[in-house]
């Protein structure tokens, strides 16, 4: 190796041969060293510089331990920041702890600590600088830019770079304050709200549902056609917009398989970037709010999903501090960088009460929706808190989906607005089509929960106790505002309730007289007046006008049940719920037994 020239180590720099970027180490374990013992000290630097301008990662972590230790109002200690790294399982990254021990006994005056921030400034802005020029090389000699995109790099590097520029004044605190004139020259009521809706840029909501709800199912679809500038929940397109969703729930398998059905796929995925199962820190403490704004500026994002929000704290779900501190250390600085965010939430026991947990976790989000399923793909989307009161409170959804055997059909899952009230009949399981049902089958409206039961089991129809108890309420109000109506000259009930087994207290069980109401059901004892034939009923407008014949009830084709008169008279042959082009219906016909 004679022949070869060897380079000094002055020119190796300055000829650009360094092997590492440019940075202060020196400068990085003294500051350290500070702030392991002096909380003014991890302040006074916070003030220079952020958790970006630390390059060993071993400090890094340090700076982030020690900010969410201060940030608690815990002491400070070598000792007690070494616990917090083990309790984080990341003892190896500070070689298991001896590192901290060394920085701590090079102990450095609290004074001097901002003298030694300012150099690690400089140096970041240096790397900055390089990593700059690096990539802008790369994309000309790979010739995947142009002269735009270059241009568009330099402009996104200088206005950083203004923005993280600091001096003796405390422009960090300074930037927050209005300037009154252009302040009141915003139209502020101009604000177009996001697609679907639901919030508007900048906003922080909740959604809130049971287990069996399908909260994911919704917001993942809405946000997915969000990124790729589709419409959503008949609302208009829109350009796409970059977001990141954060997901602690969900496996891949099921992310494929959700994404496949809504329409994604390679290329169909827009602007959306997807965080499954993240390690970052919980986001009520300092770390992991640093932790989730470097992934959102990494991705470029304007709006994240917390997928469930349950998931990514460490304090108790029931405690206040918990989510005062959630917003202090993320939902704050999310919303000063104008960055929109939806939380996922689980429904308490009591559905009555919103989500489960303190009633601090609603205070700071600007809209709280509430999912419900009501069976059959039909779906309730309610708006029950708002501090802006802008856009619409209510939606009445309906969740179509086809499968093509085991697997869910590609483009074949969506949701979509109930364009008429009445047509939630015709959706299974839904309370309209219960009561439509038990209507149908003769079941009288003053009929309590036994009597409903009975008659649900009868029809094969799965109902639990709280869907049993709004569907008799709903029937009893009816039958409550018919009996109000009736003329005064009239018996609003001119013969005895009769339901199927069911017989008259003054009759005999096994005596079918010739006085018989109803199948199974006597006339009553001897001397009881038969019950005259009921002339076909006539409908007409309540004010004197001819009525008509009542519609002839034509059956569904594919459940054999009766369709609604006005459904069928615009032509339709199924319930829209059974209809294979818009809704979940039965594998094969399930005609009534004869």
């Amino acid at each position: 190796m004679e022949n070869v020239r060897h380079l000094p180590h002055d020119d190796q720099a300055d000829h650009g041969y360094a092997r590492t970027a440019p940075h202060d180490a020196e400068a990085e374990n003294l500051v350290a060293g500070v702030i392991l013992h002096d909380a003014p000290a991890y302040l006074e630097c916070a003030q220079i510089i952020t958790r970006d301008d630390i390059y060993q990662p071993a400090v890094r972590l340090i700076w982030d331990i020690v900010g969410g230790l201060i940030a608690e109002g815990k002491a400070l200690h070598p000792v007690t920041v070494r616990a917090e790294i083990e309790k984080a399982g990341r003892l190896r990254e500070v070689e298991g702890g001896n590192l901290i021990f060394t920085l701590g006994a090079d102990y450095l005056s609290p004074s001097m600590a901002s003298h030694f921030a300012e150099q690690i400034r400089d140096k970041a802005r240096l790397r900055r600088h390089q990593e700059h020029a690096v990539a802008v090389q790369a994309q000309i000699l790979t010739g995947t830019a142009d002269a735009d995109h270059l241009d568009e790099l330099a402009v996104k590097h200088a206005e950083y770079e203004n923005s993280r520029t600091t001096t003796s004044s405390p422009t960090h605190l300074t930037g927050a304050l209005l300037d009154w004139d252009p302040f009141f020259g915003i139209d502020f009521g101009q604000v177009e709200l996001l697609p679907g809706r639901l919030m508007a840029p900048g906003q922080q909501i909740t959604v809130v549902g049971d287990g069996k709800a399908g909260k994911s199912l919704l917001v993942q679809e809405w946000l997915w056609r969000m990124a790729t500038g589709q419409s959503f929940l008949g609302d208009r397109p829109q350009a796409p917009i970059p977001l990141l969703y954060v997901d602690a729930e969900n496996g891949h398998q099921d992310i494929q398989e959700r994404f496949t059905s809504y329409g994604g796929g390679p290329g169909r995925m827009g602007l959306m970037s997807y965080a499954s199962f993240p390690p970052i820190r919980p986001l009520d403490t300092a770390g992991g709010g640093q932790d989730l704004l470097a992934l959102i500026r990494e991705c470029e994002a304007q709006l994240v999903c917390l997928d469930t929000v349950s998931r990514f704290i460490s304090g108790p779900e029931n405690d206040a501090d918990t989510w005062l501190s959630l917003y202090r250390h993320t939902l704050l600085p999310l919303k000063r960088a104008g960055i929109a965010s939806v939380r996922l939430d689980h429904m308490g026991k009591d559905g009555e009460r919103g989500a489960r947990g303190s009633s601090a976790k609603t205070q700071d989000v600007d809209h709280v929706w509430e999912l419900r399923a009501n069976g059959g793909g039909s779906l309730t989307l309610k708006r029950t808190h708002t501090r802006t009161g802008i856009g619409p409170e209510h939606f009445s959804l309906l969740r179509q989906a086809r499968r093509d055997g085991d697997r869910w059909m590609p483009g074949g899952t969506r949701h979509v607005v109930m364009q008429y009230e009445h047509l939630e009949q015709n959706v299974p399981g839904s309370d309209e089509h219960i009561i439509s049902r038990l209507d149908g089958h003769g079941v009288p409206l003053t009929a309590g929960n036994r009597v409903v039961k009975a008659a649900l089991m009868e029809l094969q129809i799965p109902a639990g106790s709280d869907k049993v108890a709004r569907v008799v309420k709903a029937r009893q109000n009816r039958a409550n505002s018919d009996v109000a109506n009736v003329p005064p000259q009239r018996s609003p009930d001119p013969f005895p309730e009769t339901f199927p087994g069911n017989v008259p207290r003054n009759a005999s069980q096994e005596h079918n007289g010739a006085g018989q109401t109803f199948p199974g059901n006597t006339g009553g004892t001897s001397g009881t007046p038969t019950v005259p034939p009921s002339p076909p009923s006539r409908e007409g407008d309540g004010e004197g006008t001819p009525g008509t014949q009542r519609h002839h009830k034509t059956p569904c084709t594919v459940c054999g049940t009766p369709i609604a008169p006005d459904w069928a008279a615009r032509g339709y042959d199924t319930h829209l719920g059974c209809d294979p082009r818009t809704g979940s219906h039965p594998d094969r016909p399930q005609h009534p037994a004869a």
